[in-house]
């Protein structure tokens, strides 16, 4: 067993833990300067979809990639922050009945189900907003080039070219505008899903100021683990036990969705994924047993079962 293999499982349940203990106080009705109060309701909204729930790989590939440069931790830690913030405000965005239409997210009613749709928007809003709050913060890097740098890489990854683009495309696809659009789901797959895993790997570059290569090999890792992390979803969707997942299964086929096991079937998908990880694998060589976490990693995106 590899050192990554055997200290995986600890280091992703410690940086959930810091995560959560970071977003609850992120997220407390502590009014910051300059605003003018924090309304109960929606503070309460914003917690309820960000804390109590959730694996927090992205805040870990942050805190992980980071680490192979030596970047303090707590920095790393805020910068996951910024990006669970605008992973929690897509998920309830994604549930609401003009989208997915879910009822339950992590084995609870979502959030439009248990406040209302309203809230649901708001909270969502806050979220994506205070994202960019969290990121320019002074304890990220003391070099504020650093701060823009991994500004601008979030918003592009969350924006019109990255997740919010994805989204029209997947809409599209599924024919809510007219005639179903060709879907391209590798593109599709990089926009809505990858674009947030791939910064979690950049951002650790970005923090430790890293070589142009040694950005490429991280960007080449991001790149493979977010197309294996869908594969993945895809397939769940698919064989997936509900309960387990906390949500329900079949979506994709009633919505009559193009995904990689449409595309490629159960067996095709699952050989994608497979050499997926040998790319993954190979991206990391540059940085030797630094990068036996991250390998780790791509291997549980690949193996999970929720």
């Amino acid at each position: 067993m590899t050192t990554g293999t055997a200290e995986f499982a600890t280091r992703l349940d410690q940086t959930a833990d810091d995560t959560e203990a970071l977003l609850a106080k992120l997220l407390a009705d502590t009014v910051e300067k300059d605003e003018i109060v924090r309304p109960k309701r929606l503070i309460e909204a914003m917690r309820y979809s960000s804390l109590g729930g959730g694996k927090r790989l992205r805040p870990f590939l942050v805190v992980e990639s980071a680490a192979v440069f030596g970047v303090p931790r707590n920095a790393a830690l805020m910068a996951g922050a910024a990006l669970e913030c605008i992973h929690c405000y897509s998920l309830i965005h994604d549930d609401l009945p003009a989208m997915d239409n879910s009822d339950l997210r992590r084995g609870r009613p979502t959030l439009h189900k248990a406040y209302d749709d309203a809230t649901a928007i708001l909270a969502g809003d806050a979220l994506l907003t205070i994202a960019f709050d969290i990121i320019t913060r002074d304890e990220i890097h003391r070099d504020a080039g650093v701060r823009l740098a991994l500004t601008r890489a979030l918003a592009r990854a969350s924006g019109v070219g990255g997740m919010a683009g994805g989204q029209m495309l997947d809409l599209a696809g599924e024919g809510r505008f007219g005639d179903r659009e060709p879907v391209d789901v590798a593109r599709l797959q990089q926009m809505k899903t990858g674009a947030l895993l791939r910064f979690g790997c950049i951002a650790g570059a970005i923090l430790g100021q890293s070589s142009e290569k040694e950005y490429q090999a991280l960007d080449d890792f991001g790149r493979a683990l977010g197309e294996a992390f869908q594969i993945a979803d895809d397939l769940l969707d698919v064989e997936g036990d509900a309960a387990a997942l906390g949500k329900q299964t079949g979506q994709d086929a009633a919505l009559g969705k193009t995904t990689f096991v449409t595309q490629l079937g159960i067996e095709g998908a699952k050989q994608r994924v497979r050499d997926l990880l040998a790319r993954a694998d190979a991206a990391l060589s540059l940085f030797g047993p630094k990068g036996d976490v991250l390998r780790a990693a791509a291997r549980f995106v690949a193996e999970r079962k929720n």
